[in-house]
């Protein structure tokens, strides 16, 4: 890691070979003066470029890595972002990436047969895979940081004048290593981390003028926490449940359901605010975690460290959950990429399990719409790269034309669930995402659809190789057709065997056949797996 104490050395003087005077050492570059170079160095992936690229990909999940846990096969999560292969299509860009453990070769050998126009052979030659051979509960960067060779053999590698780093999400590992490398580093600048979480989510979405729940100021413990989620009761007494947030918490694992209806008693008109906040604190142990190992005893130690807020939980009988994905260029501008439903599952419908592309035709040139205010708000603070914002959306109304209310919920500036399988259609379709209408439409103008998860998982499939999985694949005709431009591709292979767990992206030529396509693999794979 670069130290203080090394960035100052760096400017030291140092004596010359040629007269043996000192003379002041070339400062090293600041973060934000690497990151200018993005401008030169990046390009899109709708463009076929042809310039010499070079790609560092850290797929570093720098997040609470107790939290981490909570996700089985976790480990092999570095894998979602092998759908950045897909910047190998361009003849002259070069691409390293770096895990945590060695990729298995027939997982990559999957995703450089999946590139469309080019020979598998020729993109194999300007990739360069290097693994830290570390599985302990650390963050990638921080590994990398902590092996001065591995960076020597990144830095060798690449050409630096001609390349940058991506992530999956951005901290301080993450700058630290940019500035290691000397690499600029697309992803945003981890000092403004706070517009990704909980409460920064709220504030930019009271700037924006975007429709979200009431709810409470940013708090770090249990009786400050207690306190505000009262005050957010006594707002609107008629709330029948609340949701506890830790305020950097992800994938809807840090969330927990409170239900007011078991404290009528002490509900606003019936009881001071005293009583009121009192009876919450006792609710606190009676909270619905969305992880089965969870405990309020646990919950309530993040508090001091994440901090909290409460938040009203939006009731509904018909309820959509979708988002909108940005991305926030080198050059300033915000682009919207796609539209999903999400699933959500767990006790409470809190945590993500897959997608639907696009989101219904209802909402979803309403939600793009909002996701471009609050990109434009994001890059006036300085924000970079992706980001996606979650909605909840409550049928009001005919049940066969309903309207719907629109709640922004929050905002993720990272890669998210909703990343690797908008990825994997660009990678396999050569098409693009049209904003005016919000589909997407393959390299011939077909329109497309996809239907994509991170949690097919079975008791009965473990034990299957991703080997195994093609073979049960190619022989039930799943496989993704680049003739018919329809199929299913895979991810998360590497979860398989030990977890029973794979993710896959199912393209078809509509919502149905997506779906189709997708409970085909489903049948495919229990046929061949029980028995």
């Amino acid at each position: 890691m670069v130290t203080a104490k090394q960035a100052a050395m760096a400017t030291e003087p140092v004596r010359s070979a040629t007269t043996g005077l000192e003379k002041p050492a070339q400062a090293e570059p600041s973060f934000q003066e690497l990151q200018q170079a993005l401008r030169d160095r990046w390009s899109s992936t709708d463009v076929f470029d042809t310039e010499e690229r070079y790609i560092v990909v850290v797929p570093s999940l720098s997040l609470d890595q107790e939290e981490l846990q909570k996700i089985e096969g976790v480990n092999h999560y570095e894998e979602r972002l092998l759908f950045s292969l897909i910047r190998l299509r361009n003849p002259n860009t070069h691409l390293v990436y770096v895990t945590s453990q060695p990729l298995h070769p027939s997982i990559v050998d999957y995703y450089l047969e999946l590139l469309p126009g080019i020979p598998s052979s020729h993109a194999r030659d300007r990739l360069t895979l290097l693994s830290a051979y570390d599985s302990s509960r650390k963050p990638l960067s921080q590994k990398l940081l902590e092996r001065p060779r591995l960076l020597n053999r990144i830095r060798k590698a690449v050409n630096p004048d001609r390349a940058y780093m991506t992530c999956y999400n951005s901290t301080r590992w993450e700058r630290d290593l940019s500035l290691a490398l000397g690499l600029p580093l697309l992803a945003l600048d981890p000092d403004l981390l706070h517009w990704g979480t909980k409460s920064g989510s709220r504030e930019i979405f009271r700037r924006c003028n975007i429709p979200h729940p009431i709810g409470s100021e940013l708090v770090f413990d249990e009786d400050s926490l207690a306190t505000v989620t009262a005050e957010v009761w006594e707002q609107d007494p008629s709330l029948q449940r609340l949701v506890i947030k830790l305020n950097e918490g992800f994938s809807g694992e840090g969330n927990a359901i409170l239900d007011l209806r078991k404290l009528s008693d002490v509900a606003p008109g019936n009881a001071g605010h005293g009583d009121r906040v009192q009876a919450l604190t006792a609710a606190f142990h009676t909270l619905s975690f969305q992880s089965d190992i969870e405990t309020w005893e646990h919950f309530s130690a993040k508090i001091p460290v994440l901090g909290a807020i409460a938040e009203a939980f939006v009731e509904g009988n018909h309820k959509e959950s979708p988002s909108v994905q940005g991305r926030i260029t080198p050059l300033g501008e915000v682009e919207i990429l796609s539209t999903h439903d999400q699933e959500l599952g767990g006790p409470d419908g809190q945590i993500f399990l897959g997608c639907s592309f696009p989101a219904r035709p209802d909402y979803r040139l309403e939600i793009q719409e909002m996701g471009q205010r609050i990109g434009e708000e994001l890059a006036r603070q300085g924000a970079l790269e992706r980001y996606g914002v979650d909605f909840i959306a409550v049928a009001k109304g005919d049940p066969k034309a309903p309207e719907w209310d629109l709640q922004a919920i929050e905002i993720n500036l990272r890669k998210g669930g909703t990343t690797h399988p908008l990825m994997a259609m660009k990678m396999l379709t050569e098409g693009q995402f049209h904003q005016t209408d919000g589909l997407f439409y393959t390299k011939q103008e077909q329109v497309r659809y996809y239907r994509a998860s991170d949690n097919l998982q079975k008791p009965h499939y473990r034990g299957l190789l991703p080997s195994d999985l093609i073979d049960i694949i190619v022989t039930k005709q799943l496989h993704f057709n680049s003739i018919s431009g329809v199929g299913a591709a895979f991810h998360l292979m590497g979860c398989l065997s030990e977890y029973g767990k794979v993710g896959l992206t199912c393209i078809g030529t509509s919502p149905n056949h997506a779906r189709e396509i997708y409970d085909q693999v489903v049948d495919a794979l229990d046929e061949s797996t029980l028995g």
